[in-house]
């Protein structure tokens, strides 16, 4: 699978089991303390988002894939570059991610492809496709298929590619091998913690959403309270100073695909 995940595009590929419970109680307390904002749908299917068999039936493995997003044509100084960007108040700034391809389409089609091709190999498989599209617990299936750690900032790092990627999954009723985790590797860094303009980042590993600069200029409905709209700047659809201010994005990695590369001047 990992030969066809790289011909698709993806830079990685792992298998996870459904066992998420470790996730249940900080879900369970991010919801109760009312960080996850007007996002409405986080609450809506109860503990299912953290039990991938009651999502869907008979599923006995997640295949998560990550796919890279910083464009080929990336200076070797991004991360600078963007971060001076801030500083320019005529010169909006649109979160990296965003600039190219809509991903949900580019994952979703990859990973539906991907299934196509084990079937062919080994017969019909029980499978569903999920990309930032169902109440799928992303990163704590990613971090159990051994594609990288949770950062403080809540987002998966990997040592050789950072944060700037996406995650899709494909659920199966397979019992694949498993990937083995990998321990952390933040240590006593907070560079993100003291990046965030606005402080969304309220401890290590918990983000409030309510003053996250992605949550207010994507998901908020409503005017940007008050206290906020100095900090959020040029800011005008998402943020990455997080990830800016990360060590590990040093190494991200460009993506092979030409789907992200910035469109309309952006």
């Amino acid at each position: 699978m990992q030969h066809w995940a790289t011909e698709l595009g993806f830079s990685q590929i792992g298998v996870a089991d459904v066992d998420l419970s470790a996730a249940e109680p900080g879900l369970l307390a991010w919801l109760a303390a009312g960080h996850h904002g007007q996002m409405h749908y986080m609450a809506s299917h109860g503990l299912k988002r953290a039990r991938p068999a009651e999502l869907v039936p008979g599923t006995l493995r997640v295949s998560s894939a990550r796919m890279d997003y910083l464009p080929a044509g990336a200076a070797s100084d991004w991360q600078a570059r963007a971060t001076q960007r801030l500083g320019q108040p005529l010169a909006a700034t649109v979160s990296l991610y965003a600039q190219g391809r809509d991903y949900h389409k580019v994952l979703r089609h990859r990973l539906q492809t991907l299934a196509t091709r084990l079937q062919a190999a080994i017969g019909p498989v029980g499978h569903r496709v999920f990309t930032d599209s169902a109440p799928v617990l992303e990163a704590a299936l990613a971090e159990r298929a051994g594609l990288g750690w949770r950062g403080k900032h809540t987002l998966l790092l990997q040592r050789e590619a950072g944060s700037m990627f996406f995650l899709g999954e494909l659920f199966v009723d397979l019992p694949l091998p498993l990937t083995p985790a990998i321990s952390a590797h933040c240590g006593q860094c907070t560079a993100c913690i003291s990046a965030c303009p606005t402080g969304a980042i309220v401890a290590p590993h918990r983000l409030d959403a309510r003053r996250c600069i992605s949550y207010l200029t994507i998901e908020h409905d409503g005017p940007i309270p008050l206290d906020l709209r100095a900090a959020m700047g040029n800011r005008i659809y998402g943020c990455d100073d997080c990830q800016l201010a990360c060590p590990w994005n040093k190494y991200a990695q460009r993506s092979p695909l030409p789907d992200f590369d910035p469109r309309q001047g952006l």
